[in-house]
């Protein structure tokens, strides 16, 4: 059973830095045909995507995080992060992890969020 299990929000000032953490069991996040994204909800909002990161490698960022946040993933730890740096009040919101495996088949699964808020 894969379960994915974010932490590290919380409530940090503009400017600020939080890393926020994924961590994985029943899959591995670096195994070949698994790529992991983070998105977020906010307040009467629709969920959107924040940061990508394929199965080969490959990052994809939203235009409203490029050069803020980075999206990264490590075998040791099993755990999938995003370091948000520069925050912005508009940033708050619930971060989710969705990890993607494609073989054998495509299956999606998602963590339960973590709350991020940024205010002064």
């Amino acid at each position: 059973q894969v379960q994915l299990v974010e932490s590290g929000g919380g409530l940090v000032q503009p400017g600020g830095s939080l890393r926020l953490s994924c961590a994985a069991s029943g899959i591995v996040v670096t195994r070949n045909a698994v790529g992991v994204t983070w998105h977020r909800q906010a307040p009467g909002k629709q969920r959107e995507l924040v940061a990508g990161l394929s199965s080969t490698g490959n990052t994809n960022y939203a235009d409203f995080v490029k050069g803020r946040f980075t999206i990264s993933r490590n075998s040791a730890t099993n755990t999938v992060y995003l370091q948000m740096d520069s925050l912005k009040p508009e940033d708050t919101a619930v971060y989710y992890c969705s990890l993607t495996s494609y073989y054998p088949s495509r299956r999606d699964y998602w963590g339960q969020g973590t709350q991020v808020t940024v205010s002064s």
